[in-house]
């Protein structure tokens, strides 16, 4: 009894030096609608995300499938409410020739991956299987095309394949040959990935030209037209997101993207393990997921010199932690467990890119089973959801609800003499004029309490849940699959326009005000 109540005294003692948090919430002053797209997810022919992840074979008669698709995937990310699937890649979208993947499974042609572990890919999930699945999740198709290795003719018959009504054109009756007469009307299309690097290693002025050429032959494949995202920069390329918006006719472009990922080093075996980092790895983690503020707020202001009306969007394709692959993987299928770091990860970039929805309108999580920053890992039978697929699912309230400004004065994390912003926060209000704030605490040894003024409402009652660990490297085990899970969260009270919230270390949490 004694060490609980010297627990509990020195926990509130925390809470009292750190008692400087505060923030302004301007409930009356939204603008900016949070597209549901920023909520997107990454499945790329890599590693067991495809194969062994979401597709086991028609043939399967172990595990619960519908044409080879596991159904509790699907019943996952239907709760996960994913606006929209991101596809087939990644580096392996630049050496995918879509042909190869429809018709006869048996009589596919087969390729090498060479990108990701030098496996064969038979080709047996192809558009069909894609889209279909697509249909069973109820999200939207984002397809990647061939640029790299591609050709125009290429991309524009599958966007015929896809789009085109029924026998309107050889690509529809080549689909209707294969088993589907109404056209998919994918409407999200990648012209190439990464083209400054494995998507052909580019100068940003020559894929401007590139990009000008392919989208002139993609457009007209259906009549309301496409969603054409340019392959943008890596992390601070400043000057290659300037090409694209200076020497693409803007009506010729809907998005450029940007990757980031929270990564230490992209030397082999030397960005850390991701269950047993150190301390300052974990600062260093975060401190690269940080920045994600940064590199969107210069890529916006780029953008904005060209285009002040903000109607290109900036999406944000790829992004997540990139650790160690397990002992005993193979290097190249890039498996990694997924800690209360991950989960600190989602639920700060995740603010970030709520806070900046007047450009951001899409993002992609890497990647969705088995790969990266997965939301889901599968063994055989076994799947189990990770703590980013927990942040994912309590911050879907903010999905096409409507972005409320709110000032954050916070507390520092502070590690060996660097410092890190302890808690990020964003807030919505939602059609049915519920308020929620989402707010995070990277700190992993102190807890924050926050005082937030509410302007422009009156509110009466708050609720929530929260994310919260024993560890910060704790995890969720096939042996152990609900260590980690969210709870109804009591640390939160309205006193007049007044909300106080008490946060621990490392952990998330997502409040509903009425």
């Amino acid at each position: 009894m004694k060490k609980q109540l010297l627990a509990m005294a020195c926990l509130g003692l925390s809470f009292l030096g750190n008692a400087q948090n505060t923030a302004t919430l301007q409930a009356d002053s939204g603008k900016v609608t949070i597209n549901k797209h920023i909520y997107g997810h990454f499945a790329e022919h890599l590693g067991t995300c495809i194969y062994g992840g979401f597709y086991v074979g028609e043939n399967n008669t172990k595990i619960p499938n519908k044409d080879g698709v596991r159904l509790d995937i699907i019943d996952a990310l239907k709760k996960l409410k994913i606006p929209n699937l991101r596809w087939p890649g990644g580096c392996f979208a630049d050496t995918y020739h879509w042909k190869d993947g429809i018709g006869t499974k048996a009589q596919r042609p087969a390729m090498v991956n060479t990108w990701w572990g030098g496996v064969t890919e038979d080709n047996s999930f192809g558009t069909h299987d894609f889209l279909n699945m697509c249909e069973l999740l109820g999200t939207e198709p984002y397809i990647s095309g061939n640029v790299g290795s591609g050709t125009v003719q290429e991309l524009k018959d599958w966007t015929q394949y896809i789009n085109l009504g029924a026998g309107t054109s050889p690509m529809s009756k080549l689909r209707e040959q294969n088993g589907r007469e109404k056209p998919w009307n994918v409407s999200i299309w990648g012209v190439g990935n990464e083209a400054w690097g494995c998507g052909g290693n580019m100068t940003a002025e020559y894929y401007a030209n590139i990009y000008r050429q392919y989208a002139t032959f993609m457009a007209g494949a259906d009549k309301k037209g496409l969603f054409r995202v340019a392959s943008g920069a890596s992390d601070a390329d400043y000057k290659w997101t300037e090409t694209l918006m200076k020497n693409i006719p803007h009506q010729m472009l809907e998005g450029v993207a940007i990757h980031h990922y929270s990564v230490l080093s992209w030397g082999e075996g030397k960005k850390t393990s991701a269950t047993e980092y150190t301390d300052k790895e974990y600062f260093k983690t975060m401190q690269q997921a940080l920045l994600m503020d940064e590199l969107v707020t210069k890529h916006s202001a780029v953008m904005d010199k060209y285009d002040p009306k903000k109607k290109v969007a900036l999406v944000v394709d790829e992004w997540g932690g990139w650790y160690n692959v397990e002992n005993g993987t193979n290097p190249g299928f890039l498996f990694q467990q997924n800690t209360m770091r991950d989960a600190m990860i989602a639920g700060a970039t995740l603010n970030i890119f709520n806070n900046h929805a007047d450009r951001i309108r899409m993002a992609n999580l890497a990647q969705v089973v088995n790969v990266l920053q997965a939301v889901i890992l599968t063994k055989e039978e076994k799947m189990i959801l990770t703590p980013t697929y927990h942040v994912m699912e309590m911050y879907n309230v903010h999905q096409d609800a409507t972005l409320l400004p709110i000032k954050v004065k916070t507390n520092d994390f502070v590690f060996e003499g660097e410092k890190l912003p302890a808690v990020s926060v964003s807030a919505s209000k939602d059609a049915k004029g519920l308020t929620h704030i989402s707010l995070t605490n990277v700190d992993p040894k102190n807890p924050q309490e926050i005082t937030i003024d509410l302007k422009g409402a009156k509110y009466v009652s708050v609720s929530g849940r929260i994310l919260a660990a024993e560890k910060l490297r704790d995890f969720n085990s096939f042996e152990n699959p609900n260590k980690i899970q969210p709870k109804a969260f009591s640390g939160a009270t309205i006193s007049g326009n007044q909300l106080k919230v008490k946060l621990p270390a490392f952990s998330v949490a997502v409040l509903e005000l009425k």
